[in-house]
């Protein structure tokens, strides 16, 4: 096991080192394409992209419920840094989603659950071509009261997994238990 993290290891750094410290030319804007380059043609560093239009949207309709919410949408995944250092290429991996709401009681796990709820009936109703990247994405909530805060973040598919019929207290519950 320690030779294969070792081997890794290297791999890395051999690869790290093979990137120009200074690229040639600026670096043109990151671009989202649906399908890797070639393996081998440049070195992968984990990346996040704003998507705007439907971080506005998304906004909206969070504040439609809440209008005091705070809601974004962004697409995490891998930059592409190409061996030239003059071009990178964005691989989304997922769509991700973050919201900040302020409640009355953050020790009211029922009504907070019960915010997750329709935080998600949002993030569901999201047309899937709107959606980048093959993974289910991530939901991070922020509820915050006063000076107090309580987080959860779960992936997508954890909350569609959750059996039917639980009460907000479960929810948030069982979110809380799965970070």
């Amino acid at each position: 096991m320690k030779n294969s993290f070792l081997a890794l290891l290297s791999l890395i750094l051999i690869c790290a080192c093979s990137l120009p410290l200074t690229p040639t030319a600026p670096a043109s804007p990151a671009t989202v394409t649906a399908t890797p380059p070639p393996y081998g043609s440049c070195g992968y560093q984990w990346a996040y992209q704003d998507l705007p239009e439907l971080t506005a949207e998304f906004q909206q309709d969070i504040q439609n419920l809440n209008p005091e919410a705070q809601a974004k949408a962004f697409a995490f995944g891998e930059d592409c840094i190409h061996q030239d250092g003059t071009t990178r290429t964005f691989i989304p991996m997922e769509t991700d989603f973050n919201i900040t709401l302020q409640v009355s009681d953050l020790s009211d796990e029922s009504a907070l659950g019960d915010w997750i709820v329709k935080m998600m009936q949002v993030v569901e109703g999201i047309p899937p071509d709107k959606i980048v990247g093959p993974r289910p994405g991530r939901v991070s909530m922020a509820f915050q009261s006063g000076n107090g805060q309580k987080f959860v973040n779960f992936y997508i598919d954890q909350y569609q997994a959750l059996p039917s019929g639980l009460s907000g207290a479960e929810i948030y519950q069982a979110l809380q238990v799965s970070q």
